[in-house]
């Protein structure tokens, strides 16, 4: 009988997507095969702190895990090639050996290269993009500027690395059709995000999106259909079936994504098999392009003329079982359980 593989999720983060990243890192957790793998929590809070988790899963989803001290000790990646994570008992360092660290996070310290370059110091395997892909997909108008360089379209933007005076904000983006959508670079699940219908609604959309980040687009607007493509692989690479988003009121926002009370989010979207061929094949080549591994969803454009447009590329995207990449890929054949430990798998190859 083989030996059991030991698999750390890691959770949390100093990030305004915690909370998702809790609903997420249940999923995974719950899905993960138990006969092949044992399973350390590792989290960590809004403020930073690590801790080993031995409680109940459903205290992850609750985000109750960091209120009992019984279930909490003191443990950590280390920047050294230790073969595990050190945990801290009484002021004595354990050293629990594991084989892959998936981390589960979404959006600032932890989706953008952190927790992967981390994982790299420690030499240990990962799920997902190393820590340079991540890097460059969470900047969303670089990411942009290297796809557009390999002959794929992109969206019109303007970006600031500091932040303009209302005049030459308001002069410049003219420059740009309405509906304009103003983001931090590097930010996700839309929080930030602003759609401005009129130029004198700039400022205020701008001054949103600099309390998430330190750098802001605004992007023109693309008339036409949002559609996912997920990707999964390392050098062989599938897809699942593409999706649509349909929004009623307002924008596809962190509010809809969780809640979805005026959106619809339609697997296989309403699109000819051609057309969807192609998405696909737009999808895989942006994941070659930005280095990305294992898997991730490039949310892109279907414009009333047939272009595909890329947005942006996620590489730990939204996991629960019923977020955009794990419902392309059930649509596909492919079921939340095998999902994971593909994952998994790609992770140790």
């Amino acid at each position: 009988m083989m030996k059991k593989k030991t698999v750390v999720v890691v959770f949390g983060g100093v990030s305004p997507e915690y909370e998702v990243s809790l609903m997420s890192s249940y999923s995974v957790i719950k899905a993960i095969n138990t006969d092949k793998y044992d399973v350390i929590k590792l989290g960590i809070t809004k403020d930073g702190q690590w801790y080993r988790f031995s409680g109940d899963v459903e205290d992850v989803l609750s985000g109750k895990w960091i209120d009992d001290d019984r279930y909490l000790t003191k443990a950590f990646i280390p920047p050294t090639r230790c073969g595990g994570i050190m945990e801290l008992i009484d002021d004595k360092v354990t050293i629990l050996p594991v084989d892959i660290v998936f981390p589960v996070f979404h959006g600032k310290n932890g989706e953008d290269g952190t927790i992967q370059g981390l994982c790299e110091l420690a030499g240990l395997k990962l799920v997902g993009s190393g820590s340079a892909a991540s890097a460059l997909c969470m900047d969303k108008y670089r990411a942009q500027k290297l796809v557009e360089f390999e002959g794929i379209k992109i969206t019109k933007a303007i970006c600031y690395e500091q932040k303009p005076s209302d005049e030459r904000l308001i002069s410049e983006a003219k420059a740009l059709n309405l509906p304009i959508f103003v983001k931090p670079v590097k930010g996700g699940s839309s929080i930030g995000v602003t759609k401005v219908d009129d130029y004198s609604q700039l400022p205020e959309a701008v001054k949103l999106a600099y309390e998430y980040d330190d750098v802001v687009m605004i992007e023109q607007g693309v008339i036409g259909k949002e559609v996912g493509c997920s990707v999964m692989g390392n050098n062989e690479l599938i897809t699942g079936r593409v999706n649509e988003i349909k929004v009623s009121v307002g924008i596809f926002d962190y509010n809809e994504k969780y809640t979805l009370a005026n959106s619809e989010i339609i697997v296989p979207a309403r699109i000819d098999e051609d057309t969807e061929k192609c998405i696909q094949e737009v999808g895989k080549k942006v994941f070659k392009i930005l280095g990305c591994k294992g898997y991730a969803r490039m949310d892109l454009f279907l414009t009333d003329e047939g272009d595909i447009v890329f947005n942006e590329a996620n590489t730990i995207p939204g996991f629960t079982t019923v977020s955009q990449f794990p419902g392309m890929m059930k649509a596909a054949g492919m079921d939340y359980k095998d999902v994971v430990d593909k994952l998994i798998e790609l992770g140790l190859e």
